[in-house]
């Protein structure tokens, strides 16, 4: 079980102090919203997602082939926000200590040389882990730490991250030459995995005429960092019904093949399925995305819509279904099509 950022809220109801919050958050997100798309053309559904990442203070992974623009989204939306950013190009040479810092020897103002701890690019509000399946889980595993805990050990030195913190990490198709797959701890972190899909032929239209001519468009900062922490925390006040919360556990326990109750096909199909941090992040997200979609509580169709994105990455089948052409998204389809009918 991972550990939450704010005590237990009692979620029976939603006051009148926390509507009107909910609704100052929609006006800031539409704001975000309507500045992105000044500079992304299309991709709608992968803003909502990135959002719902922020909101519920998860991790988000956008896995797409080069060219589709997932790192200027991410940059785009750090410049709505006035945080501390910071950039990490993952290489096959990039090193643990080149993400955290380490100790660098300096001479003090009496004479004497002394190690000094340097900060690495790790020490921001929101880090963007470009291409992060480019280095080996080595350099990977520099990420862990921080992304569950908040924290960041390096020798004897141990320091807090300031909040809000965010990794958003950028991802090839693993097909692709020059490219490791992120261990299943280190996929665990991400909240969602986003894939990013080729625009349509309209956007694709649009991106030809409108980007290249005239100067770059400048965005100005639409969200402090502590109008974000009050976001989240309204969030986590958003009430949840206890058949929401049922049909959570129903849905992330059957797509376990070592359950008794889970289906046969998925024993014979799964080699392993999602713990209970795909619990936490399946209410978190369906919070969200109820706030955004103007909903003051939660709905079954608010956890079936950040089902995959949470789930993906979760469920690895086994040689059977690839054989057969399952993936874990078909998996998570057919569970969510039998839970509804039962």
């Amino acid at each position: 079980m991972t550990q939450t950022d704010s005590p237990a809220v009692d979620q029976s109801k939603a006051t009148d102090k926390d509507l009107e919050a909910i609704e100052a958050l929609r006006d800031r997100m539409t704001k975000v919203r309507q500045q992105l798309s000044r500079v992304i053309i299309g991709q709608d559904d992968v803003v909502e997602k990135l959002l719902i990442c922020l909101l519920a203070r998860g991790h988000g992974l956008l896995v797409g082939v080069p060219g589709l623009a997932k790192t200027l989204l991410i940059q785009s939306l750090s410049d709505l926000m006035s945080l501390d950013f910071s950039r990490i190009q993952f290489t096959p040479d990039l090193m643990p200590s080149d993400i955290t810092g380490t100790d660098i020897l300096q001479q003090t103002e009496d004479g004497h040389r002394a190690f000094e701890f340097m900060k690495g690019p790790i020490f921001a509000n929101i880090v963007l882990a470009d291409e992060i399946n480019r280095t080996p889980p080595k350099t990977q595993a520099a990420l862990l730490q921080a992304m569950q805990e908040h924290k960041v050990s390096a020798g004897t030195h141990t320091f807090t991250l300031d909040k809000p913190f965010f990794v958003l990490a950028t991802q090839n198709p693993i097909e692709q030459e020059g490219t490791y797959p992120l261990p299943e701890a280190q996929l665990d972190r991400f909240m969602f995995l986003i894939d990013v899909k080729y625009p349509s032929y309209d956007e694709e239209v649009r991106i030809a005429r409108e980007t290249t001519g005239g100067a770059m468009v400048t965005l100005d900062p639409v969200l402090t960092g502590e109008q974000i922490i009050e976001a989240q925390n309204v969030v986590r006040r958003v009430p949840v019904a206890d058949h929401v919360y049922e049909h959570v556990v129903k849905l992330v326990r059957s797509a376990r093949p070592g359950q008794p109750d889970s289906p046969s096909w998925v024993k014979e199909m799964v080699m392993w399925g999602p713990g209970p941090r795909a619990l936490q992040y399946l209410v978190l997200g369906a919070k969200a995305r109820a706030v955004l979609r103007g909903s003051y509580l939660v709905q079954v169709e608010d956890v079936d819509a950040v089902a995959e994105p949470v789930l993906t990455h979760r469920i690895l089948t086994n040689f059977h279904a690839q054989s057969e052409g399952v993936t874990s998204a078909d998996v998570i389809a057919r569970l969510q099509e039998e839970l509804h009918k039962a």
